[in-house]
């Protein structure tokens, strides 16, 4: 005797209406963020701002994450598209956020995931 889910049809794959271009998620974690101990700000009340006044979701999904890891380079960041997934550290200061910013906006402007900042490039890292 098999069970109703061995003879039901396969289910169809889930999917979803919102497919923007690409994902940055944030780091604000148990190090990224901390200025009281010493480290660099995360400016989230900026980021999100910026991204709800643009409308830059549907250009690339903002998202402030717990712990990433790895803790020994905060600030974190992870950049997610069709063609990957890049990993990027030691984020700090206006540079480095208004480049990730200015891309987000030339994605919407795109309709499409385009190539990171050439200026973040020191900042990539390989996670695993």
């Amino acid at each position: 005797m098999t069970s109703d889910q061995d003879s039901a049809a396969p289910a169809a794959p889930l999917t979803t209406k919102v497919k923007p271009p690409a994902q940055i998620l944030f780091c604000k974690g148990c190090c990224c963020g901390k200025t009281e101990r010493g480290l660099p700000e995360v400016p989230v009340d900026r980021l999100k701002a910026i991204w709800k006044s643009e409308k830059l979701n549907k250009g690339v999904q903002l998202t402030i994450s717990g712990c990433l890891g790895p803790c020994d380079l905060p600030n974190v960041a992870v950049v997610v598209t069709p063609q990957g997934t890049e990993w990027y550290g030691r984020l700090d200061g206006d540079a480095h956020y208004d480049a990730i910013i200015d891309w987000a906006r030339a994605c919407l402007a795109e309709g499409s995931a385009l190539p990171m900042p050439k200026s973040l490039e020191p900042n990539r890292f390989e996670r695993f």
